[in-house]
């Protein structure tokens, strides 16, 4: 597993990341870009209004991924917009908050890269332009973003997964995640567990969004893996580090139980040159937010 020092992006970056699936950089944000995105989203929350049809739990866990027609809606429907998804026992039965609401969300998706501007000028900086190139990405587009907040107490688990079971290219291989820590992340607050050189297997589960009309909305074909728990090594990185994500390579993060909340900001690009975008993902380019062009 190859961590990089503080903002280093040279060739042996691009050899890492092709061995391991993913790779470290620390230092590569600054604590201030860190600080200005959390202080938006600080803003955003103080301004949140979530009707009580749409208290929408978020899990990766199939059997909850999203419970109600009108939350797979609502969730189907955030590419292009700023929407709220929240842990899990966060509300009443009356739908009342039963923590303050910034302990609530579990993250806020999917397009703070277009509709937000700190959260665009991040996303499209020189630092992530020279990523892209270093990896030889042709013509990135970005499909979304999230801000992720691994709630101290309640922040839920992630069970092992790949990217590419939600956003799939045909041929594989076309996507790469970016992985922010807006905070420390380190094992005590969950962070990332991954799988080195898993992302060479392809994938065996798809989620897949229904056809214009049927039901249900969203289903699973295939099933994960087992992975065994020795197979996964840590990757704490410090505030401001950054993880780059093979769409295909294995990885999680357990629950957080430690009184420390875990903030990230993450969005995924994809090579769009000879690349397919496939055309049952549940997130699709609308005509408001066609995939955007990563700047160069």
């Amino acid at each position: 597993m190859n961590m990089f020092p503080d903002n280093v992006v040279t060739k042996e970056l691009s050899t890492a990341f092709r061995k391991d699936g993913f790779v470290a950089i620390e230092g590569f944000f600054t604590v201030a870009e860190c600080d200005s995105l959390r202080a938006r989203i600080s803003d955003i929350i103080d301004e949140m209004e979530v009707p009580q049809e749409l208290q929408t739990q978020f899990s990766t866990q199939e059997t909850e991924q999203i419970q109600t027609q009108g939350t797979k809606e609502y969730f189907l429907t955030s590419g292009d917009k700023i929407r709220f998804f929240f842990e899990k026992g966060v509300f009443d039965d009356k739908g009342d908050f039963l923590v303050p609401k910034e302990k609530s969300l579990n993250k806020i998706g999917h397009a703070l890269h277009a509709l937000e501007p700190t959260f665009k000028n991040l996303t499209h900086s020189r630092k992530v332009q020279e990523v892209a190139q270093m990896l030889e990405l042709k013509q990135p587009v970005i499909l979304q973003s999230m801000y992720i907040f691994k709630q101290p107490g309640i922040g839920g688990e992630v069970m092992p997964h790949q990217d590419a079971s939600f956003l799939h290219t045909e041929p594989l291989g076309r996507v790469v995640g970016f992985w922010i820590a807006m905070e420390d992340a380190t094992e005590e607050n969950s962070c990332l567990w991954f799988i080195p050189g898993s992302h060479n297997s392809g994938i065996t589960r798809r989620m897949l969004r229904a056809p214009k009309g049927d039901f249900p909305l969203l289903t699973f074909i295939g099933m994960e893996r087992d992975y065994p728990d020795d197979d996964f090594i840590p990757v704490p990185v410090k505030k401001g580090g950054l993880i780059l994500i093979h769409g295909e390579v294995v990885h999680k993060s357990g629950p957080n139980t430690s009184d420390k909340s875990r903030h990230v900001y993450t969005f995924h690009l994809m090579e769009s040159q000879d690349c397919h975008w496939s055309e049952d993902n549940w997130l699709q380019p609308t005509p408001e937010l066609p995939f955007q062009r990563l700047h160069t």
